[in-house]
């Protein structure tokens, strides 16, 4: 059997979350343990969602440097809790979901996993757990006798996810999730001597009530910890992993790479600083060496470009990096026409999404295939209100199509090669694009 990899290089867990900043929260007697000898732990996602986002990324981590420093971490999947949602930072409750949608998105998070743990890496390989395989089989009696005799209501409402849902009003159902994820717990203390659960901050109520519960269910003296990284929001107090559109996803068809690598690209130098500790696998002395090269060049990013590019490979591929490029230098850039070529459609649309698009009919462009009429009367005047404006530009070098000026009003538009076969992207001085669609 393989020795765990970490457990060679003797990295310290613990030290290694401290001086990266992903402590909140830790257990009396964890880092003994952990110190101690090889230890299993867990972290619990929910399945709620087709992709995990970047928000949590953190917890990933978690499990990330768990392996690295020789431990054997699990990574849970919460079938059974996710049909009912935790009450944790929310103000409603959640609407149910069926049990094909849930187990639909966890197959799409399973394979996201497999990115960041490594499941061939000998006795501290990751495995994941599905807490479906163990309540599917289990009556509503059954539970209550081996597990809801143990907290009292007391203690159960002491939470803070439940105090502060009291007063808009808690189903019993959202209320029951702290004992529920606390089994989950104890199931794995039991069937594969996890010692420890982690998550963000807003999980330690229903992590420490896992905690309790296997102290009151075990027979023997029983050695269950938690620990929690801090929830993480930008230096302006707005939320993390939210952009303009949404939620960052991990998933490429809900958040473009070109647009994943831009939401790291443009963070804040406080931001930047922070979270190249806590999402790359980057050394201290490798961070504190960026760092004095950053306070040099601060207008060259070069935190936020390494920390872009990092999580880019690793969340997508070398190649959706490239591309990610390949489109920034297209829209700040001198990108040319080649490089505007080999831009796949998803990432051309994610470019330039929320750019003005036009359809012209293939048969209508075939018909009138002159520049000046490309730029005025087929687009129903979106780009030049006029045709003497239009010629006024193109004849003052003021306009290009797909990053080629356009020479004279009267050349074949034809001469531009179709994007994708489809797409001819318009530049109307420095900063204003259109795209136009050729539609069948």
């Amino acid at each position: 059997m393989n020795e765990p990899r970490g457990l060679q290089r003797m990295k310290n867990f613990v030290e290694e979350l401290k001086w990266r900043g992903m402590i909140h929260d830790i257990m009396p007697g964890a880092e003994e343990q952990l110190k101690k000898e090889m230890t299993a732990g867990y972290v619990g996602f929910d399945p709620t969602a087709s992709s995990l986002t970047i928000g949590n990324l953190v917890t990933i981590m978690l499990l990330v440097h768990f392996q690295q420093c020789g431990h054997k971490p699990f990574a849970l999947v919460g079938g059974a809790t996710g049909m009912i949602g935790d009450p944790s930072g929310k103000s409603e409750e959640r609407k149910f979901l069926s049990e094909e949608i849930l187990r639909h998105n966890q197959e799409c998070i399973k394979n996201q996993l497999s990115k960041f743990l490594d499941f061939n890496s000998g006795s501290n390989s990751a495995e994941l757990v599905n807490n479906y395989d163990w309540f599917k089989g289990m009556g509503f009696l059954q539970f209550l006798r081996e597990a809801g005799k143990h907290l009292t209501v007391n203690y159960m409402m002491a939470k803070d996810s439940v105090k502060k849902r009291l007063e808009t009003g808690i189903s019993y159902t959202e209320f029951s999730y702290q004992l529920i994820q606390g089994y989950d717990y104890y199931h794995l203390y039991k069937e594969k001597n996890c010692r420890l659960q982690m998550g963000g901050s807003d999980q330690w109520g229903n992590i420490t009530a896992g905690t309790e519960l296997i102290r009151r269910m075990s027979e023997e003296k029983s050695e269950a910890f938690a620990l929690t990284c801090p929830l993480i929001t930008k230096a302006d107090g707005t939320k993390f992993g939210k952009s303009e559109g949404g939620n960052v996803w991990l998933d490429p068809n809900l958040t473009s790479p070109y647009k994943f690598y831009q939401f790291w690209l443009n963070a804040s130098d406080e931001d930047a600083a922070k979270w190249i500790r806590i999402f790359t696998l980057l050394t201290k002395e490798e961070i504190e060496q960026l760092e004095l090269q950053h306070a040099q060049a601060p207008h060259e990013r070069l935190i936020q470009k390494t920390l872009a590019k990092d999580i880019t490979i690793r969340v997508h591929s070398q190649k959706e990096y490239d591309n990610a490029i390949k489109a920034s230098e297209v829209l700040f850039g001198q990108a040319s026409v080649e490089i505007l070529q080999e831009i796949d459609e998803p990432t051309l649309l994610s470019v330039f999404e929320g750019v003005p698009q036009i359809n012209i009919a293939k048969t209508n462009w075939e018909s009138n295939p002159v520049v000046l009429e490309l730029l005025s009367t087929l687009s129903e005047l979106t780009i030049f209100p006029s045709k003497s404006e239009a010629r006024k530009m193109i004849q003052g070098g003021g306009v290009s199509i797909n990053k080629t000026k356009v020479s004279t009003p009267d050349q074949a538009s034809n001469e531009f090669n179709l994007l994708q076969n489809k797409y001819l992207l318009v530049q109307k001085g420095k900063k204003n694009y259109f795209l136009i669609q050729i539609t069948d």
